[in-house]
């Protein structure tokens, strides 16, 4: 009888320290992946943040591309990270709005995810990194609007001027909460409303709606492409030739593809495929944000796919560049 109890007792005490051996090991093996990471999407992700996740990612992956599109209102730079030489260029970017800054980490952890596939030959979704890259290559602007993203993510000193100018052209909409409220750049300008497609139409509407001079969201601005962040996007658009291009947003979970009755070769096509990834809808945007966008210009200009995406999702992405 002792025999056996000193069996199971040494049985027990191998089944235990085993046990704590491999939680350890474990945990070990997950604060490795974890520290291992670049780009974190569950902290506040502000300018500052942007700047040194782009800097480590350029130090672990070479080929990734870094430049300057141009400079914000307060002058802070607006990054684009460029991946792959194939023929086929495509235009990713987000937080146009300040408070969807949400889709930025979102960007970047895609780059960080397609090099590190890249860089061990392997795949992302299903779909082969290299012949991604060799077939397109892919400019993403993470964060267009990086002031209005620095006032919502609370990286902008309370003392400082900027955000008392913004608080003072809060204080004449109280009901948009302040600062989780503000889609505007920091001069007080919808970024999204200042394209040259049905711009006074735009404004016609907006001004209805009592938003007739800086406002946290739906001001026009006094004229298209006044602000610089939108006049940066637009002038890097033509400055290329842009196959599709894509802006994420975070509300709505609908996505956008077409301007008035201009649809898009392919347009219809390609927003279903996303759809049907993502499970959100595709839609006819409403009559009156229907205007003055960048995805309306792009498709005026270009009659190319244009989506406004709310939502995130990459898969679709990768098969649509790999075709």
């Amino acid at each position: 009888m002792f025999l056996f109890f000193h069996i199971l007792y040494k049985f027990q005490y191998y089944i235990i320290r085993n046990f704590l051996f491999y939680r350890k090991a474990l945990t070990f093996l997950w604060l490795i992946l974890v520290f291992n990471m670049i780009v974190h999407t569950n902290i506040p992700y502000n300018s500052q943040v942007l700047k040194e996740d782009i800097n480590s990612l350029k130090n672990k992956y070479s080929f990734i591309k870094v430049s300057t599109i141009g400079y914000s209102f307060l002058g802070k730079p607006l990054y684009c990270l460029t991946l792959g030489s194939g023929k086929k260029e495509v235009l990713y970017f987000g937080s146009i709005h300040a408070n969807e800054w949400i889709v930025s980490p979102v960007l970047m952890k895609f780059i960080e995810d397609l090099s590190e596939a890249f860089s061990k030959n392997g795949k992302i979704y299903g779909y082969n990194a290299k012949e991604i890259l060799e077939q397109a290559t892919i400019y993403i602007v993470p964060m267009l609007n990086p002031d209005g993203v620095d006032l919502v993510t609370n990286f902008i000193n309370q003392n400082s001027n900027p955000y008392k100018y913004a608080r003072i052209i809060s204080r004449q909409y109280p009901n948009i909460p302040f600062p989780a409220g503000w889609k505007a750049n920091l001069n007080g300008v919808d970024l999204n409303l200042q394209f040259p497609a049905g711009w006074l139409r735009a404004r016609q509407i907006k001004y209805n709606q009592g938003f007739v001079s800086s406002a946290p969201r739906d001001f026009v601005g006094y004229g298209p492409l006044t602000e610089v962040e939108a006049l940066a996007i637009y002038n890097f658009t033509l400055s290329h030739n842009f196959y599709l291009t894509i802006s994420y947003h975070t509300q709505g979970r609908e996505i956008y593809w077409n301007f008035q009755n201009i649809n898009p070769p392919r347009g219809y096509e390609i927003g279903q495929q996303f759809a049907n990834a993502s499970g959100y809808s595709l839609a006819q945007v409403p009559y009156n944000s229907s205007f003055a966008g960048y995805k309306d210009w792009f498709i005026q200009k270009y009659n190319r796919p244009r989506l406004y995406y709310w939502g995130r999702t990459w898969q679709q992405s990768a098969s649509y560049l790999s075709v």
